[in-house]
């Protein structure tokens, strides 16, 4: 492989081998980023959500639970993710009876020297795969969707905002 990419890659030694970024002489900042995604469902699974009405309990509760839990593990799951001290993980989990379903927001912030896209996006589908694993059992047509970065602040490459109405399903 051509040197000049090589070195244009950061995750790529100079034999091409994957490699963690070396961090090390960036300074620490404030770091930032959300992450949302949605999940549809029929209206009836969504009405026993609603009602708390499935057999394996506190469904978003639990999946807001697992959001948190999953940002605090990212880097066990993604091989190039900086192990970080998160100082705040919060997963909102929206009604919206337009989808019909909900949609997910996750917000991870801390103090470091790299930033929390990974953790964030992780957060916001561990959420809706909760939901999933929790509603299976009345449905398995639900879909999760338009799972996605909206924003990001500090770090190399400054600020980030999704521009509007320009993202791709995953």
């Amino acid at each position: 492989m051509d040197t000049d990419i090589l070195q244009s890659l950061a995750h790529l030694d100079q034999s091409g081998q994957a490699q963690m970024v070396d961090v090390t002489q960036k300074l620490q900042t404030v770091r930032r980023a959300i992450a949302t995604c949605e999940i549809s469902m029929k209206t009836t699974t969504l009405d026993a959500i609603q009602a708390g009405n499935l057999p394996k309990g506190d469904v978003l509760g639990t999946a807001r639970l697992a959001g948190l839990m999953a940002a605090k593990q990212t880097s066990n799951l993604i091989p190039m993710c900086h192990p970080l001290n998160l100082t705040s993980v919060d997963i909102k989990i929206i009604l919206d009876e337009n989808i019909p379903g909900y949609q997910i927001e996750a917000e991870v912030k801390t103090k470091a020297e790299t930033g929390v896209e990974m953790e964030a996006l992780t957060a916001a589908m561990v959420t809706a795969l909760t939901l999933y694993d929790m509603a299976k059992s009345l449905e398995k047509t639900m879909v999760i969707s338009n799972a996605r970065l909206i924003h990001k602040s500090a770090g190399k490459s400054g600020d980030f905002n999704e521009p509007k109405g320009d993202y791709c399903d995953i």
